[in-house]
């Protein structure tokens, strides 16, 4: 079964077919300064710059992540968000609850002199708004036609409640913002999406799984996300709605099951391993036509994902693209969860998701973010956000294994009421 490992392009970067001597040309493996021009080649008209400043902006985004992890351990007690800003010019922007003003600071990044500007007066913290969603997620829910996703706009220091057109067409748009806002005591906007979010469960991404539920007699599609190690053996990382059986189709048109370890999928989770026959090498594909593939070298985790952050996407249905992080902390709507969901995953301002694209990994260069889950849709039938699961929430006993060895256990991987 040696050329399963030689098939799996997404996670290993050889590509070959076993049996009477089909080749298929390897993707090339793009450098860390290769896959930063890509993505930037693919944000700069979203962000209405050049190219080049594009991709200026990703390298000080990427070197950013340090300067605004010490920000939020200096300012925690005050910390309403941190979040990325992209135009006129990119600088970081922390809000801050109280009057209290705090002077302006620019820092060096890449070389580059970036400003960090303080705004005051917000009216409640970061970890407040997330105790608020899980203390009131029930009551909102109830007192709603539709269950409401319900997340953390980090540049506006608000809750953001994604609701049904219904629910404010019964109730009013004030009306219904003030009674949320009077129940949680934090700040409340409201969003309509009359489409709601959706496993995106006929699903292929960086590579095609395939697989059957036992009873249904239609095949499904699932998508291979990142490559992950318990420390003896190499598997695939994808969503926990696809189907336990998985098998990977060589180009001579073989199948070889890829083995069942066990899936993951309540609250804050929602995330499948299959093993491979063969060890893994950290890679996966970034790029629509399958030409590239880029090696895994870190991970940003969920505490220090930034309002504004810039990440990509590969799902098989949609092909790649990249776009900004919008909410954080957010509980998606429905029942995505075995139940309410938790508010620990990250939405993206789409442009493009579809079914087909759940399980595709989430990235910016070679940096993993996470594993996409769903979306939400608008009544045309277009992208409006799809949401992840941060690497962080892998199984217990699984690690991302990159190109360095293995990313450790972030220190909180289980919150509930705040990050």
């Amino acid at each position: 079964m040696g050329w399963v490992l030689r098939f799996l392009i997404v996670v290993t970067a050889l590509v070959a077919a076993g049996g009477a001597g089909a080749q298929v040309a390897a993707p090339a493996l793009q450098s860390g300064e290769q896959a930063l021009a890509q993505d930037a080649a693919a944000v700069a008209a979203r962000l209405g710059v050049s190219d080049d400043e594009a991709a200026r902006q990703l390298r000080l985004q990427a070197a950013s992540a340090a300067v605004t992890d010490d920000l939020a351990r200096r300012f925690g007690d005050r910390l309403a968000g941190i979040a990325i800003e992209h135009r006129p010019a990119f600088r970081i922007v922390v809000r801050l609850t109280g009057d209290a003003p705090v002077a302006d600071e620019t820092v060096m990044l890449d070389g580059e002199p970036v400003a960090v500007a303080f705004v005051p007066g917000a009216a409640a913290t970061q970890v407040e708004i997330v105790q608020a969603i899980t203390a009131y997620q029930a009551t909102i829910r109830a007192s709603l036609i539709s269950p409401p996703g319900l997340g953390v706009d980090q540049r506006s220091g608000e809750l953001v409640a994604v609701v049904s057109g219904r629910d404010v067409a019964r109730e009013g748009a004030e009306a219904l913002r003030a009674r949320l806002a009077a129940l949680t005591h934090v700040p409340v906007r409201l969003r309509v999406v009359d489409q709601p979010a959706l496993d995106m469960d006929e699903v292929a991404g960086g590579m095609r799984l395939m697989g059957r539920i036992p009873g249904d007699a239609r095949r499904f599609l699932c998508t291979a996300g990142f490559v992950v190690t318990d420390g003896m053996r190499t598997g695939i990382a994808t969503a926990a709605h696809c189907p336990d059986a998985l098998s990977v189709r060589g180009a001579d048109g073989r199948e070889a099951a890829l083995p069942f370890v066990g899936q993951w999928g309540w609250g804050h989770q929602d995330v499948q391993i299959n093993l491979a026959t063969d060890q893994l090498a950290p890679v996966f594909f970034a790029d629509t036509a399958k030409a590239f593939s880029r090696p895994v070298t870190d991970a940003r985790s969920r505490a220090g994902t930034r309002a504004g952050d810039v990440v990509c996407h590969r799902g098989e249905r949609t092909g790649y693209s990249c776009s900004e992080v919008e909410l954080t902390d957010f509980a998606p709507a429905g029942d995505l969860c075995g139940g309410a969901c938790l508010p620990t995953w990250t939405t993206v301002a789409g442009p493009t998701c579809k079914g087909g694209d759940s399980g595709s990994p989430v990235f910016l260069g070679t940096t993993a973010y996470g594993i996409l889950k769903g979306g939400s849709y608008r009544t045309d039938g277009s992208c409006a956000f799809y949401f992840y699961m941060s690497t962080d929430y892998l199984p217990t006993g699984w690690r991302l294994l990159t190109a360095g060895g293995v990313v450790p256990p972030p220190i909180r991987a289980q919150p509930v009421e705040g990050r």
